[in-house]
C-alpha cells in the first residue's frame, strides 16, 4: 500500500528519535501527518500500534510499502523518483 499523498512524501524511510511509548503508524495512507495516525481512518481501518521500551533511532516506513510495519524493510527502493 502506499500513502494517498505519497508523492508528497520521501521514498525513504523517517529516521525518528523516540522515546518510551505508545505510537501508531498510518496503516491506510489517509493521515495528514505522515507516517503517523491522525485519526483520519475508516471504521474498518486502523494503525499499526507498537511500543518503544528504550530510547533511539528508528527507520519508520514512508513509502507504505513495508512488510514489516511500521519499520522500513527497504522496499522503497523498488519506487523510482
Amino acid at each position: 500500500m502506499e500513502f494517498e499523498n505519497g508523492p508528497d512524501q520521501p521514498h525513504y524511510p523517517m529516521m525518528a528519535d523516540l522515546e518510551p511509548g505508545t505510537y501508531h503508524w498510518c496503516s491506510c495512507g489517509k493521515t495528514g501527518n505522515v507516517p503517523w495516525c491522525d485519526g483520519s481512518h475508516d471504521a474498518n481501518e486502523g494503525p499499526v500500534t507498537f511500543e518503544v521500551t528504550e530510547p533511539g533511532t528508528h527507520a519508520i516506513c514512508n513509502c507504505g510499502l513495508t512488510n514489516t510495519p511500521p519499520f522500513c524493510d527497504n522496499s522503497h527502493a523498488t519506487l523510482e523518483d
